[in-house]
């Protein structure tokens, strides 16, 4: 009897979904608050278990259960919050190559919106240019304040609110919509009322009490062309800064080869160029020696030196031979590799890598907008000023006279708390700052990165090519009693012509610096991840570990105590044995660089902790730190691992910076408060950095947080500066003092004070051009 059926017999098990993951791209996000919105719509959207909004990358990553939600409800959830998802939306699951199509997807949105802005402000300034002209004259051309040079102003800037500055009155509505208040509402608050307020000085004149004495109401029309093109200038300007935060995932992307040479049947002579994308786990790749490894996978064939610098920071190659593990985007050095894939696409640790850069990014505040923050309390305080004003004076004085003051007590209250001020204390200092900053060799990516350098109280550092030189020299010789140092040293750098492994060059470098005239080997032979056997005038010449040098018959024990020594301060040695004989060793390290320890001291009179982190080995770092004065050591870390270290130095509450100057670096310098590169390294460490060294290395550190926390103190006076005159002439503008002193302020004077305070705003900020200079 067969016993096929009995499974039926059993109630069947439905297994629960699992959720979906789904990337969106967003357009129309400015800033951290349209994050905010988009992600409280999404969250309030059914079936929907996680939504993130990366403001870098214009990506909405949602998980969601698929069985209660699906695609079309979350692109309505995001229209409806008054944002929009363009047609080609990503599909469920990021694909292998998800960090390169969201970074592609991130700079076509970037260009677009720079298009867009590009086209709105040269058409705003040019509209402007000929309004400040005419507002300006103040009778000197004639006709500009007649009736036709007005409706010429007011033609001109009614082309500027319909066309450049709709964008302000519609990104207002969304925040109103959501109870919120922000730049936006101030702008389109203060051009509105400007331009309404002109456009009936225009059109009914008679309604303003000037009339009575034959005058003219004055216009704004001016105002409205400035704001609305400074505005846009300062957008456009923000634009290339996000631009650039993209720069490190798609220099991390660029490294994979976009083919691979893979063998036809496993292991054989038949190579077929595929694209990287075709490439499966189980297949076998050939790398030639100059050549990137296409993705992960083990060695089963051949032997080589591969610089894995991009994983673990160590400037020293690592030899491979069969059933060593290689990973994609490193560079094979020296042999040829046969390897067998293990993993594709976004399971490479390549493509976690740059994950980790955009991850950490898009957490990351954008830059920071004191203003924004301040407006949502300011824009409800100014309006509820502006109305009360209206009323009183409207119920002083029903009349018609009456409603022209009261009009224009209201234009000059809002006109007066006109963002201009606001808007340029923080940017003008951090346009100065930056701008002095390039000029002293730091190159500063924003005011946020000028913030979070100002606070900085922890310092975590790579090692290798930031405190030192990254590249390995000859730091020691030892011989035997029966050998010369000179004899030596002579045989070892001929020998060493045959290779092209790093230590073998720094051991060339080394021998033909202390004047030795190096001649090539007669014979050569090497033995990846051992040593090397040579040929020298007749002369065989052995160098390598204590086991290889075993193998053949010579004792390194009398040498033992000595490379043992050498390897705890940081050098990495090699035995040396002559026609036999142990002869002595040779030792290369990464030495420190001069400035590094100067500058570490500067940071620690600043009050400043320091910390190293590196892939290096512990003895090395350890002994490095010594020579530096740093306390703290993490050694053997992974790119990950510096990640979470600067993860858990910010969870105890400190304000941390990242120094580092390799592609193991970006997901830490991308993850701290202030991510700071030493421009000499790898293009992808110092895009995802925040701070770039460009001259002069680590030296060049304090001089970066020291023009921070100088330029945090100018923005902080700027701001002080701006509502001075806020917290003064809105009073006065509003009439409250009219009792007492018979003082009104006028739009006119309004406009005048809104003027001085951002004049005032500059000159304060340019005093950072001398930061540095001494006196």
């Amino acid at each position: 009897m067969s016993t096929a059926s009995t499974p039926a017999l059993l109630p069947e098990k439905t297994a629960a979904p699992a959720a979906r993951r789904i990337d969106l791209p967003v357009e129309g996000m400015t800033c951290a608050a349209c994050v905010r919105r988009i992600e409280r719509a999404l969250l309030a959207t059914e079936g929907v278990r996680e939504a993130k909004v990366n403001l870098v990358t214009r990506t909405a990553t949602i998980t969601y259960d698929p069985t209660a939600s699906g695609t079309e409800p979350l692109i309505t959830a995001i229209e409806r919050a008054g944002y929009s998802v363009p047609q080609q939306a990503a599909a469920p699951e990021t694909s292998a190559a998800a960090p390169a199509e969201r970074t592609h997807a991130a700079d076509a949105s970037l260009d677009h919106e720079r298009r867009v802005l590009r086209r709105d402000f040269t058409f705003a300034l040019g509209l402007s240019v000929p309004l400040l002209v005419l507002g300006m004259s103040h009778g000197r051309i004639p006709g500009a304040d007649g009736t036709l040079g007005r409706l010429v102003q007011l033609a001109l800037a009614t082309a500027v609110i319909l066309g450049p500055g709709r964008r302000f009155f519609r990104l207002a509505w969304i925040a109103l919509r959501h109870h919120a208040a922000d730049m936006n509402t101030l702008v389109s608050l203060g051009t509105g009322a400007a331009w309404v307020y002109s456009a009936i000085a225009v059109l009914a004149p008679g309604l303003f009490p000037h009339a009575a004495h034959g005058l003219r109401p004055h216009v704004y029309f001016e105002a409205v062309g400035a704001i609305v093109s400074f505005v846009l200038l300062g957008k456009l300007l923000e634009t290339r800064a996000r631009k650039r935060l993209t720069d490190a995932v798609r220099g991390l992307v660029a490294l994979q080869p976009k083919t691979a040479w893979r063998l036809r049947g496993g292991i054989g002579d038949i190579e077929e160029e595929i694209p990287l994308a075709q490439l499966v786990p189980g297949d076998v790749v050939r790398v030639r020696p100059g050549e990137r490894l296409p993705s992960d996978g083990d060695v089963i064939a051949g032997a080589s030196a591969v610089d894995e610098s991009m994983l673990t920071g160590e400037s020293l190659p690592v030899d491979k031979t069969a059933g060593s593990a290689v990973f994609g985007g490193t560079l094979n050095r020296s042999g040829q590799l046969t390897v067998r894939i293990t993993k594709t696409g976004a399971e490479t640790a390549l493509a976690q890598i740059a994950s980790a850069v955009e991850q950490a990014q898009g957490s990351k505040a954008p830059i920071a907008r004191l203003a924004d923050t301040v407006s949502g309390v300011f824009v409800p305080v100014v309006l509820g000023i502006a109305t009360l004003a209206f009323a009183a004076w409207l119920i002083a004085d029903p009349t018609t006279t009456g409603l022209a003051a009261a009009v224009e007590r209201f234009v000059a209250v809002l006109v007066i708390a006109c963002p201009c001020a606001l808007g340029l204390a923080t940017p003008a200092a951090v346009a100065v700052g930056t701008g002095r900053g390039a000029e002293l060799g730091v190159l500063v990516k924003g005011g946020t990165a000028l913030e979070a350098a100002s606070r900085v109280d922890t310092v975590i550092v790579d090692k290798t090519g930031t405190v030192t030189a990254s590249r390995p020299t000859l730091s020691a010789v030892k011989t035997m009693p029966s050998f010369r140092e000179e004899d030596v040293l002579h045989l070892v750098g001929s020998a060493e012509l045959g290779s092209e492994h790093p230590v073998a060059k720094a051991l060339v470098e080394g021998a033909r610096a202390r004047g030795f005239a190096l001649v090539s080997p007669e014979e050569f032979r090497a033995d990846a991840g051992r040593g090397v056997l040579a040929r020298v005038a007749k002369r065989e010449v052995r160098i390598g570990t204590a086991r290889y040098l075993a193998e053949h018959g010579i004792d390194a024990a009398p040498l033992e105590d000595a490379a043992e020594a050498l390897a705890e301060a940081g050098n990495t040695p090699s035995f040396v044995a002559i026609e036999g004989q142990l002869a002595g060793l040779v030792a290369v390290a990464d030495l420190p660089t001069p400035e590094a320890k100067e500058a570490i001291a500067a940071l620690h009179a600043l009050g400043v902790r320091v910390a190293m982190a590196t892939g290096d080995r512990e003895a090395t770092a350890r002994a490095v730190a010594r020579s530096l004065g740093i306390d703290e050591v993490h050694a053997g870390v992974r790119p990950e691992d510096k990640a979470r270290i600067v993860a858990e130095e910010r969870a105890k509450g400190r304000i941390v910076a990242m120094v580092g100057d390799g592609i193991n670096d970006a997901p830490a310098l991308a993850g701290a408060h202030v991510g700071i590169a030493v421009a000499t390294g790898t293009d992808i460490a110092v895009a995802a950095a925040d701070i770039a060294l460009l001259r002069g290395g680590i030296a060049s550190l304090p001089t970066a947080l020291g023009l921070a926390r100088a330029t945090l103190r100018t923005i902080r006076r700027n701001l002080f500066w701006a509502f001075v005159y806020n917290v003064i002439g809105i009073p006065i503008a509003a009439g409250a003092l009219f009792p007492l002193t018979g003082w009104l302020l006028s739009p006119v004077l309004a406009s005048a004070a809104m003027s001085l305070s951002s004049v005032s705003v500059l000159l304060s900020s340019l005093r950072l051009r001398s930061y540095g200079t001494k006196r």
